[in-house]
């Protein structure tokens, strides 16, 4: 008998959950006012701490504006369609399942990466800097710069030559980008990610094929670890 295991959330979880659903249900436009910290902390039942986590989590989102002495208000619509999209899928999507397909992922990105670091030409090379450069944009709506991130990858990939892994890497999409939902709720915020993925374009510039897989497979075992966290009862 195979039964599905009941997936673990955090409050705060619940929080973005419960928000981003009020905003899409009620069809709030960008730019209405949301209510004050003291009345949602009434209307949720949840403490001040709980609460300020999740709007900041929808605020790196782009779900929420929070303007300090002003309120908070509902982000732009671009951004409220992306992000109520990837919510979904976070919540949809076991950790199980985000985990198998994140070592798939592992397996993929780490050859990949070797590979990349013998071919990349300099211009390959300004290119990948070019998309982390991006990614410091404190101002980047949080559904872009997950995309971003993926060009990123995507980006060592087609370095790296293999049509089998640039199809295979299509064919998980979804799947990367809920893994980033999970484990990456602010990707600018994210100090180790950025590191690490400097430290690959570092060593592809150098053609250092060995520092290159060694640093993208800590980096998938960071993304490994969170995720064995919500498996974990």
């Amino acid at each position: 008998m195979r039964i599905e295991a009941i997936e673990r959330q955090t409050t705060a979880d619940l929080v973005v959950e419960r928000i981003a659903c009020a905003i899409k249900e009620q069809d709030l436009s960008s730019g209405q006012r949301l209510p004050g910290e003291h009345e949602w902390v009434e209307q949720l039942k949840v403490s001040r701490p709980v609460l300020r986590e999740a709007l900041a989590r929808l605020q790196s989102m782009g779900l929420v504006d929070i303007q300090r002495g002003r309120g908070t208000f509902v982000g732009d619509r671009t951004s409220l369609a992306n992000c109520v999209r990837l919510l979904r899928s976070a919540v949809t999507i076991s950790p199980q399942e985000l985990r198998s397909y994140a070592e798939l992922r592992m397996a993929i990105e780490v050859q990949a990466v070797r590979q990349a670091a013998e071919l990349a030409t300099e211009d390959d090379v300004a290119e990948l800097a070019s998309i982390l450069d991006q990614l410091d944009d404190q101002d980047l709506p949080y559904a872009e710069s997950l995309e971003l991130d993926f060009r990123f990858h995507r980006r060592l990939i087609d370095i790296a030559g293999n049509p089998l892994m640039q199809n295979m890497i299509e064919v998980i999409y979804q799947f990367v980008l809920t893994q980033m939902v999970r484990t990456t709720p602010s990707p600018r915020e994210n100090k180790l990610g950025r590191r690490l993925h400097r430290e690959i374009v570092s060593a592809i510039a150098d053609h250092d094929a060995d520092s290159a897989a060694r640093v993208m497979r800590e980096h998938m075992q960071v993304v490994l670890s969170r995720l064995e966290k919500e498996v974990l009862p």
